[in-house]
């Protein structure tokens, strides 16, 4: 695994620290995990999320699609 590192410089952003994320080290899509290891910070691509988180955030459907024709199955001989 080849490791690259670049010097940055750290600044304030309102109340909070801030970086620049070198071109070289972006992360594909809009979000990041971020966590803390002794004095490292390590920062993550998000997960996808799941499609359980997916469909969670789908809104409710309100339509009426009527009764459903649900007949007793025929007996199966095995």
């Amino acid at each position: 695994m080849m490791h690259h590192e670049r010097h940055v410089k750290l600044f304030k952003n309102g109340r909070s620290q801030a970086v620049r994320i070198p071109r070289e080290f972006e992360l594909a899509g809009d979000d990041a995990v971020m966590r803390k290891e002794g004095d490292r910070i390590i920062i993550e691509p998000a997960p996808a999320p799941s499609l359980l988180a997916l469909l969670a955030a789908l809104p409710p459907i309100d339509d009426d699609f009527g009764a459903i024709d649900d007949p007793v199955p025929l007996p199966l001989d095995l």
